[in-house]
Parts: structure tokens; sequence; C-alpha cells
């Protein structure tokens, strides 16, 4: 399966999660957080530009690129026509698996938001998304950041551009990753959420990309071998 597998691709993986667990490991999540949050709470949570620009109407515009992305496997646009039609399948379908494992992961978690600390009005006490199954007395529901995976969960079409157009392909990253960042520091001044919420939420994206791409790879490489040793009919 490995065979299947970017090199490269692989490597900045790993690497990227050993990154992230020392992230966790700084403990500067909660400092950030101060820069933003006051003991009554986050002023800029209701803030008109981050509530219905980077909250509401980025979440929208992400929906629809979605199902742009979806048509296009059919009706083809751009860089889109020199990709085969089941790469765009697997284009479109691989931003919204991400979206849905940030999701159910999302679901799942004990973490409670910033706002909801009592460092910041609220009632819960700070506790590490890895303390798994100890409640820290709020809602939770937190981690990842769901939002920012409406920017994060193209990274994914990385790995369909890359064999058609490398240059489209890099663009399309840089872009998704600017996006996600830009929506996770938008919720993170709001309150809603740390930083190391938006960076997983961009790993797990990456990574569901990743697992998607090799596992279809693999499919691929199966059906050939089994193809290629089939013996042929009328063969002299």
């Amino acid at each position: 399966m490995f065979r299947s597998m970017p090199a490269r691709a692989l490597a900045w993986t790993l690497l990227a999660s050993v990154l992230l667990l020392l992230w966790d490991a700084t403990g500067l999540d909660l400092a950030l957080a101060r820069l933003a949050g006051t003991p009554t709470g986050f002023p800029w949570r209701d803030n008109g530009f981050l509530v219905h620009v980077m909250h509401e109407a980025a979440r929208s515009l992400s929906w629809l690129l979605l199902i742009a992305l979806f048509a296009a496997i059919r009706w083809p646009v751009g860089v889109l026509r020199r990709l085969r039609r089941r790469e765009r399948a697997q284009l479109a379908f691989t931003v919204l698996a991400g979206v849905l494992v940030v999701s159910l992961v999302k679901q799942a978690s004990a973490t409670s938001c910033p706002w909801d600390l009592k460092a910041f009005g609220g009632v819960a006490d700070y506790v590490s998304h890895w303390a798994w199954g100890l409640r820290d007395g709020g809602p939770g529901g937190c981690f990842p950041a769901g939002h920012a995976s409406a920017g994060f969960a193209y990274v994914g079409g990385w790995f369909v551009l890359r064999r058609a157009s490398p240059a489209a392909a890099r663009a399309w990253l840089a872009c998704a990753l600017v996006a996600g960042l830009l929506l996770g520091l938008a919720q993170q001044l709001r309150g809603a959420h740390y930083m190391s919420h938006t960076l997983w939420t961009g790993w797990l994206c990456w990574t569901t990309g990743f697992a998607v791409d090799a596992l279809l790879r693999l499919m691929r490489d199966r059906s050939g071998a089994a193809a290629g040793a089939t013996p042929k009919l009328n063969e002299t």
C-alpha cells in the first residue's frame, strides 16, 4: 500500500503531526486566547464582520463551491477539464469527506470553547483536548475547529490536481491553507476556538485527502494487476 503513497506527502504529514503535538505541549493555546479575551468575555464575539462575513458568508460560499465541484463532475470548467471524470469525483468527495471527518470528531469532543471558560466569564475549566473522558464542566463539542474546515477541506484537491497540473495543485493548496487559517483566526478572535483547534482541523483535512487518494490508488493498482493476470481468450 505504501508504494501507492507519495513519499514526500507522507513525510510532510508525519512531520506536521509531530509539530502539532509539540504545539499542544507548549500550552500556548490559553495564552493566545487571552490576547483576544477578557475576564468578562470576548469583545469581538459579536463583531459584524467576523460574524456575518467571516462566519456566515464564508460558510455559505464554501458550500456553493462544493456544489460547483459536484456539478463539475459532469460539466468541468478551467483546469478541471484536464482531469478524468473519476478524478473530478475524487476531488468533490474528498472535500465533503474532510468536512464530515472534522464534524464527527467535533461531535465526540468533550472540549469546550474558550468563551465557555471561567477565565473568560464562562463556567468551564481549561482541560487539554487530549484528556480523553475528562469533562471540563462546559458544553464540549469544540475540538477541532469546524468552521476552519470550510477552507481546509479543499486541501485534498492537491492530491488530485498534482498529476494533471503541479502549478495548479500548488495554487489550489495555498488558497485552501490561507482560507482555513483566516477562518480559524476569525473564530479565535471571537473566542470560539484555540489555535490548536484550527491547526488540527487543517491536519485532519489533509490526512483525509491523503487517505482517500492512497485508497483509490491502491484499488486501481490491484484492479490493474488482476486484469493483467487474467488469461486472454483465443490467445495462441
